[in-house]
């Protein structure tokens, strides 16, 4: 691999390590800390850089003009964006100036190659998958009866086309099913693309899912593939699409019935062969009665519906995922679940699923104190129970049950999220990646839970 990719990045520590990722992956890589290091670099590269890291946040400059200036004369270089904080404002005005793509920091590695695979032309790389016999599926589906009986659907509805809908709660493993189903298939050997409907304003998705041509729009000075065009011949999650913009839902029906669209500013029209896993913690009924999705576009997703109960109803897989997780992540793996946790770990009502029982194990094995995780979750166990059992009887006869199990499912994400942010002195960064999110999904459900934060520390 011979292209150069530019790095403008005043953190030292962030450039340094996109650097050696970057290197890593096989690119050649040189780095400036501001806008004017970042031209100076173009202007003495005599055309060997091929794509530019641009975060939008520079000290003494904005990624922006930067970007205004390097669009002034290179209108085909592909810029990615890199964003350190939630502003949406900023990165949807980078895209409108002739962003090719943006990243979230931390960034991870498999990220930033498929946004260099898509911003420079390239077949993205396909994920690994892992064959069905080996740890990652047997760690999500466990010895339960329920969860067995999901995993023989799932290589029976794997092996056909049709679409799938995956529903429950926030880190049952609803991506890893979505996997499996992917792995059972005759596209098995073809690319295994998600998109987070959560995390990108409607602005920025309906790009993301269907590409644009130059000239759409101020800005877009190059043609741009869309990831159902990345997908076909695979499959692709759309990961919360209950959180899909409902104009956007139209377009998406009609790709689905018609397998064909157009990119935005296009008159081209594209077919593809794609299979659509979607996937969603919301209750869609609810949200169809609500006219925030539509009941046409549910009953074509919803050909098969997986339902993934919580880890509090399995109760039986607890301990062995426990210690699959354990060999998982333990560099010794002599390690085993001490017997202080094992009691505590069986009561906890788990509102994070599988990935909060990960998150905890990954803490002990780093941390080594097992009285104090146990202690911790002897807390959170107590106060639940402490919580008035009947306070909210009066409520649920004067309104409807599904308002009911939604308040249910949003103080469970609720609680998952204030866990994470404890446990990580209220870094959302950290948090994000504790909790196996994207941050900006994060600052997304914080703001639309209502979640009141504390002052971040620098």
């Amino acid at each position: 691999m011979n292209e150069t990719i530019l790095i403008g990045e005043n953190k030292q520590d962030i450039r340094t390590g996109l650097e050696t990722t970057l290197s890593c992956l096989g690119y050649q890589v040189e780095a400036a800390r501001d806008g004017n290091g970042v031209m100076n670099c173009l202007a003495n590269a005599n055309g060997r850089i091929s794509a530019v890291l641009l975060n939008i946040f520079m000290q003494n400059s904005d990624g922006v003009d930067t970007l205004r200036e390097i669009r002034n004369h290179r209108h085909d270089l592909p810029v990615i964006i890199v964003s350190d904080v939630s502003c949406t404002s900023k990165v949807v005005e980078a895209m409108k100036r002739g962003a090719t793509d943006f990243l979230t920091n931390p960034i991870v590695p498999e990220d930033l190659r498929s946004a260099l695979d898509r911003a420079m032309m390239k077949a993205p790389s396909m994920p690994a998958i892992d064959p069905p016999s080996i740890s990652k599926p047997s760690l999500f589906f466990g010895q339960s009866e329920c969860m067995q009986s999901i995993r023989r659907l799932a290589r029976d509805v794997g092996k056909s086309e049709v679409p799938v809908l995956i529903q429950g709660e926030t880190g049952s493993g609803k991506e890893v099913l979505a996997r499996e189903l992917h792995a059972e298939s005759p596209r098995a050997d073809k690319v295994f693309l998600k998109l987070n409907c959560a995390a990108l304003p409607s602005e920025l998705l309906e790009s993301e899912l269907f590409g644009y041509e130059r000239g759409a729009f101020t800005g877009a000075f190059q043609k741009k593939v869309g990831m159902f065009e990345l997908a076909s011949g695979g499959t692709l999650m759309l990961d919360e699409i209950g959180d899909l913009d409902f104009k956007l839902q139209a377009k998406l029906l009609h790709v689905l019935q018609d397998r064909e669209f157009q990119r935005i500013g296009g008159r081209e029209t594209i077919r593809v062969d794609v299979r659509v896993i979607a996937a969603t913690h919301q209750n869609l009924e609810k949200a169809i009665i609500d006219r925030t999705f539509r009941e046409d576009l549910y009953y074509r997703l919803n050909v098969v519906n997986l339902h993934l109960p919580p880890l509090r109803d399995r109760k039986e897989d607890i301990l062995p995922l426990a210690e699959v997780l354990m060999r998982r992540h333990s560099l010794e793996r002599r390690l085993t679940l001490p017997s202080i946790l094992r009691p505590v770990l069986v009561n906890y009502h788990w509102p994070g699923n599988v990935r909060e029982l990960e998150n905890i194990i990954r803490r002990f094995i780093v941390l080594g104190d097992a009285e104090a995780i146990a202690r911790e979750i002897q807390i959170k166990t107590i106060n639940r129970a402490a919580a008035p059992a009947y306070s909210h009887v009066s409520k649920l006869e004067e309104s409807p049950i599904l308002e009911q199990v939604t308040k249910a499912k949003h103080q469970a994400e609720v609680e998952a999220i204030l866990s994470a942010l404890n446990a990580t002195q209220w870094n959302r960064k950290q948090a994000a990646s504790a909790l196996r999110i994207d941050y900006k999904a994060l600052l997304y459900k914080i703001k639309k839970l209502g979640i009141c934060l504390k002052p971040v520390r620098q």
